[in-house]
């Protein structure tokens, strides 16, 4: 068993006597820290006020692709936080965000230097009917263009639409697809898409090699998919929530059944177990009972974390009475195929009380960054990206670039007034300041790159600011007393 590791939250303030400037010169205010072990993190809010984030994904060209689940795409520079959308599908996405529907899984094309193209997934309407397809579309340096059908009219439904994607390295997009709340009728029928994981060339044609070569599906009797990683070995994890028990984590395997309806978790009570014998069933190598609505995975081998080497992390969204929500650590045996431990104390993050639908990491610096999806199902405000990462670990940043505008606040905590820095390209822009509970409290116009803006009469708690130019959006947090 390996050593439990504790954690407690601090935090700690850093007094500089540095003028106010830009970027790296930027003042340091209160950052919060996380022990993982011996390992202490960092906490930064990257991105505040996104609405709602579903998938971010570290990118070849070092910047942080995001879906919402609006229907937008952003690309997020790492450093400073600074954002643009590169794809709009509002218009077209059902429920504008406020259900299960939206723009979901999203990956790039392994070979970006000569073919830079990104896969999406994303519901869309036609009359009462919802629908899902998957798409690629090309990267021309400022937005994603040229959209192109892979595989189009997969039902879909307010709830169970999935979608997580991976490309592995034999060149296949893995695709799951949820059994769009129908109980599992579609899940164990070969020839529906849904409740299934999808293998797929490409460029949208069936592999010859998938267990069925007429057929996208490579394993069913899912009912909701909704993380997927590669481990050791190739091994590719899933993770899928259950209907009230038995949340799974799952090694996909080819032509595997995983049970859904009739078996959910582990094949243990007697009517499963002949099911199971029968039915080529799959048991999953973790269950969470009751439900704690698993998401988002992603294996870590970085250096930087030594704690979480050779695990995967789990995003959890919690339930809908606010429970479970966290980061669990699933260690794993040295060949992949177990999970060596996970314990209560293997898990991250909870004391936000925030629904965590996704994470990445930073492959230079080894950070985690990790998608906020509110308090509440299916996902209020505040939605937050957050930067945790291991100040004292030496990385070489080639990820590193100039950037393309700033803006600062000082000081933080404020109790009084905040102190703003602006770069030149916010001149003649709105600011706005929120609540965390969406409310504005300011709006005003950058007239100049130093603005102060007077906070004595907000309520204590947390507060944002946003502000757009055409290079971008940039969001700031900031307490006050």
């Amino acid at each position: 068993m390996p050593i439990i590791q504790t954690f407690m939250k601090t935090s700690f303030i850093l007094f500089f006597t540095a003028i106010v400037g830009l970027c790296c010169n930027q003042p340091v205010s209160a950052q919060p820290t996380w022990q993982v072990g011996n390992t202490t993190l960092t906490e930064t809010d990257l991105a505040t006020g996104i609405n709602l984030p579903w998938e971010i994904l570290w990118g070849p060209d070092d910047f942080i692709w995001c879906t919402t689940r609006v229907g937008n795409l952003l690309r997020i520079d790492p450093e400073t936080g600074n954002y643009t959308t590169v794809l709009n599908k509002s218009s077209v996405v059902p429920g504008s965000g406020g259900n299960e529907p939206g723009m979901l899984g999203m990956a790039m094309h392994p070979d970006w230097e000569n073919t830079p193209k990104v896969y999406v997934v994303y519901n869309y309407q036609v009359g009462n009917n919802i629908r899902e397809r998957l798409s690629s579309f090309d990267w021309d340096g400022a937005a994603l263009t040229n959209e192109t059908f892979l595989i189009d009219n997969i039902p879909g439904a307010w709830i169970h639409n999935g979608s997580r994607l991976l490309i592995t390295p034999d060149n296949k997009i893995m695709m799951t697809t949820g059994d769009t709340g129908d109980s599992g009728t579609s899940s164990q029928n070969i020839s529906a898409l849904n409740g299934k994981t999808l293998r797929i060339n490409l460029d949208g044609t069936i592999p010859s090699d998938n267990p069925d070569p007429a057929s996208y599906v490579w394993s069913y009797g899912h009912r909701n998919g909704q993380g997927l990683c590669i481990g050791p070995d190739g091994f590719i994890y899933q993770s899928e929530h259950g209907q009230n028990n038995s949340d799974e984590f799952n090694i996909i395997e080819p032509d595997r059944n995983y049970g859904w309806p009739t078996v959910q978790g582990f094949c243990n009570t007697a009517n499963e177990q002949t099911y199971c014998a029968n039915n080529n069933v799959k048991e999953p190598l973790l269950e969470w009972s009751p439900c704690t609505a698993v998401n988002g995975l992603e294996y870590y081998t970085h250096e930087s974390i030594p704690e979480w080497q050779n695990c995967v992390l789990m995003a959890v969204l919690g339930g809908l009475g606010g429970n479970y929500e966290r980061i669990t650590v699933i260690h794993l045996s040295e060949d992949g195929q177990t999970a060596t431990s996970v314990h209560p104390q293997d898990s991250y993050f909870s004391s936000f009380n925030l629904r965590i639908r996704d994470l990445c990491v930073n492959p230079y610096t080894g950070a985690l960054y990790v998608a906020f999806n509110g308090a509440s199902y299916p996902g209020s405000g505040p939605n937050t990206i957050k930067e945790f990462r291991n100040l004292a670990f030496n990385s070489t940043q080639d990820g590193h670039r100039e950037a393309l505008q700033e803006i600062t606040v000082f000081p933080n905590p404020a109790s009084e007034k905040i102190n703003l820095t602006f770069s030149e390209s916010f001149l003649g822009e709105q600011v706005e300041v929120f609540s965390f509970k969406g409310e504005i409290v300011y709006s005003g116009k950058v007239t100049q790159t130093n603005l102060s803006v007077d906070c004595s009469t907000y309520a204590a708690g947390s507060y944002f600011l946003r502000a757009s130019s055409s290079l971008g959006t940039i969001s700031r947090t900031f307490v006050v007393k």
